[in-house]
């Protein structure tokens, strides 16, 4: 980047303006959000150093009681560790990435074959249930969750099984994110020690 001449700033644009021709509520502006984003970089980086230690302290928790027991643990499973007078938790959650592969193309045509042959005195419901859970959102994707809550259904049918078999050889597993979440308990019950701007400090958050 060129250098700035004295007197001078840059802008949005890219071009230089004289620090006279800049109006002090714009320099007020530039100053407050300099100072503030600055501030919330500096934060951004001690969550990001606090989740690593917290990830590497419970990790290694579990591999010494693992080792109490001789044997030998993977990292990625779910767990829930508590203070011994249970006012305190802290859970590790490891939630999946997960798309479909073509055999969802297959399941997708046993199941308009098998609603099709039920057409007459169908379920209206089913039927909207099953059409929904192919519907894909504005980025393209279909939702996993309706997808798979199809299994869950408890029907006999021969196709229906195939659909449902088709469904599980589609699903792939693309990726995993561990999340680290803090509960307190209060007098009504466990709540979250909130880590993000949105929900920390109550009330207030919404302001």
């Amino acid at each position: 980047m060129l250098d700035i001449p004295a007197g001078y700033r840059r802008n949005a644009a890219g071009d230089l303006v004289a620090e006279v021709n800049i109006k002090p509520e714009h320099k007020l502006e530039d100053e407050l959000v300099t100072r503030l984003a600055g501030r919330a970089a500096e934060l951004s980086e001690k969550l990001a150093a606090f989740r690593a230690d917290a990830l590497a302290e419970i990790n290694a928790y579990r591999d010494l009681i693992a080792a109490e027991y001789g044997a030998k643990v993977s990292a990625g499973g779910n767990m829930t560790l508590t203070a011994f007078d249970g006012s305190l938790q802290v859970q590790l959650a490891v939630a999946k990435s997960i798309t479909f592969g073509p055999e969802l193309q297959a399941a997708k045509a046993l199941i308009d074959q098998c609603v099709t042959r039920w057409s007459e005195g169908a379920n209206d419901n089913l039927r909207t249930l099953v059409f929904d859970a192919f519907q894909t959102d504005r980025q393209g994707k279909i939702s996993t969750d309706k997808v798979l809550g199809l299994r869950r259904l408890a029907i006999e049918d021969e196709d229906w099984t195939k659909a449902m078999e088709a469904i599980s050889n589609a699903v792939r597993v693309t990726g995993s994110k561990t999340y680290v979440r803090f509960y307190r308990r209060t007098a009504a019950a466990l709540e979250p020690i909130a880590l993000d701007l949105a929900n920390v400090g109550g009330a207030d958050a919404a302001a």
